[in-house]
């Protein structure tokens, strides 16, 4: 797209052109009428799933729920091919919908946002990128919660002479590993997921684990034209169930506990649930996550699995080695990730018993040796929810600036707002749901929850809305609080509390109180004037 003059002026802009990028592009375009501009970095849509391209990338959610449902028509004109989509179905996917939707012609791309600084005189932002400056009255931010790609801090990187990739930012082309020693640090969802199939390939890989990882399998399979045409029938039950949904996955978690449930029965629901595979596992029962007996007995059934699935016991005892709750950090999904530890070409370092000290020109040195590789991989995650916001220059009134109001965390009003930040929006922003959730139905939310308050505002002759200091405050203490009644605060070295980067804040940053009871939340305070807001 062709920018006419630096001077352009535009109703909305909105930064990132991923899930939430492209819904709220359609939304404010085609149903509110608005002048409306995507600015994203790259040079195609598809956000996460335009960078993360690593061998394995898949999703975790169903791709029948995965998806957007504001079109029955798109819904039905799309095929998912796998019960679990690869990145490469999710980017075909989202490629389809810009196309049918014809929202190419309003995306700016290799344009790398820089600046946005708002200007209280005439109440519009100034969008400064790498290449154009422009001006809006409204900035939503899109930029995804887990696309801040983040490198540890290990002495002597730049000594390796080998080649180097992280999974959040994989090359556009093919990587061979054919006959080559792969060092992957990091076994988090993306590290599960590809070190099963860079070990098809590679001589040798040496996993370096600091932290075990529970992991459930995923039982991935082909779907059927018979599959398609049933869900095409009832679009409209996946929908209501998704809503009425905690996490706004297509099934509903019972209430009952697993201490209390007699043991053999109990087992049978472990059982019945480990064989169906996916996320559907965590919530077989309902106090997975606040209920610490309980939670030992779903633990030790999983580490009973895993031990059962590794031959090399003292391998099966470091990736069991636990030290939080299962479900307090993110669950992963895999397909044969620790049947991978039984090939003789794979080999697992314990990275607490063995530091890595430094890399050295042909590998990585830890407490215990030195490893000679080839290729090292980093699949050790992100800067999570707040990094890809922070490493733009937000300044709102009076030059606040965004970094400065988050020094001592990422405060916000339901994840949406900032004070001091006149008509700035987050879509899953710190503070929302987001990543505790199937990522689509919180982004459908937030979206149409921003469209319906700009439709609000100009009905009734608003041009500003802003959080106040107080509704901040308040929903920052509420989600706290929220987080204090479950087991996550029993797993604080979690990128769900920020720890997993150096001198960040410790706040926990989603919302853990369930996309349903999160959405009658923000739908209450919409219907009281928006409750909390400053309106001018």
């Amino acid at each position: 797209m062709n920018i006419s003059k630096s001077s352009d002026v535009y109703d909305a802009i909105i930064i990132g052109a991923g899930f939430s990028g492209l819904q709220q592009l359609f939304f404010l375009r085609d149903k509110l009428g608005l002048k409306t501009l995507v600015i994203e970095e790259a040079y195609d849509l598809g956000g996460t799933w335009f960078w993360n391209r690593y061998p394995g990338a898949r999703c975790d959610s169903q791709s029948y729920s995965y998806c957007y449902y504001f079109s029955k028509e798109l819904l039905k004109e799309w095929k998912w091919e796998e019960k679990y989509p690869s990145q490469k179905e999710i980017l075909k996917y989202l490629n389809f919908v810009a196309d049918k939707l014809a929202l190419r012609s309003n995306i700016l791309f290799n344009n790398k946002v820089i600046s946005v600084s708002y200007n209280l005189e005439n109440n519009k932002y100034c969008i400064v990128t790498n290449k154009v400056k422009i001006r809006s009255q409204y900035v939503i931010s899109a930029v995804g919660c887990l696309s801040s790609t983040n490198i540890p801090v290990i002495p002597n990187l730049k000594d390796f002479n080998g080649e180097i990739y992280h999974t959040g930012s994989w090359p556009h082309s093919d990587v061979d590993f054919e006959g080559k020693r792969v060092g992957v640090i990091g076994t988090g969802s993306s590290g599960i997921q590809a070190i099963p199939i860079i070990a098809k390939k590679a001589s040798e890989v040496f996993v370096f684990q600091r932290t075990p990882n529970f992991s459930i399998p995923a039982r991935n399979e082909n779907l059927s034209d018979e599959f398609f045409n049933k869900f095409c029938q009832n679009i409209d039950n996946y929908k209501a169930l998704m809503k009425k949904s905690r996490h706004g996955h297509p099934w509903l978690t019972p209430e009952t506990s697993i201490v209390k449930t007699e043991k053999n029965r109990r087992e049978e629901i472990f059982e019945e649930a480990w064989k169906a595979g996916g996320l559907r596992f965590r919530e077989c029962f309902g106090d997975t996550l606040t209920n610490q007996d309980s939670n030992e007995l779903i633990s030790k059934f999983i580490k009973s699995k895993i031990r059962s699935l590794v031959k090399n016991q003292e391998t099966a005892r470091v990736l069991t080695k636990f030290d939080y709750p299962f479900g307090t950090k993110r669950p992963a999904l895999d397909t044969d990730y620790f049947e991978t530890f039984n090939n003789s070409n794979v080999h697992l370092i314990d990275l607490k018993k063995s530091p890595i000290k430094k890399f050295i020109s042909k590998g990585l040195e830890t407490s215990f040796g030195q490893y000679a590789l080839d290729v090292i991989v980093f699949a050790t995650g992100f800067d999570a929810l707040t990094g890809s916001i922070l490493k733009i220059d937000f300044k709102g009134k009076d030059n606040v600036r965004l970094i400065d109001s988050w020094k001592e965390g990422a405060k916000t009003y339901l994840g949406l707002q900032v004070n001091n930040f006149p008509n700035l929006f987050f879509i899953t922003g710190p503070g929302s749901p987001s990543v505790l959730t199937n990522m689509p139905q919180s982004i459908d939310h937030n979206v149409t929850w921003i469209t319906d308050c700009i439709k609000f505002m100009k009905k009734n002759k608003y041009s500003i809305i802003e959080a106040s200091k107080l509704a901040v405050d308040q929903w920052t203490d509420h989600v706290q609080k929220t987080v204090e009644k479950t087991l996550f605060v029993k797993a604080k070295h979690s990128w769900y509390y920020g720890s997993n980067i150096p001198g960040k804040p410790r706040l926990f940053l989603p919302y853990s109180g369930g996309l349903k009871k999160y959405r009658r939340i923000c739908n209450k305070i919409a219907k009281d004037n928006y409750y909390g807001f400053i309106l001018k």
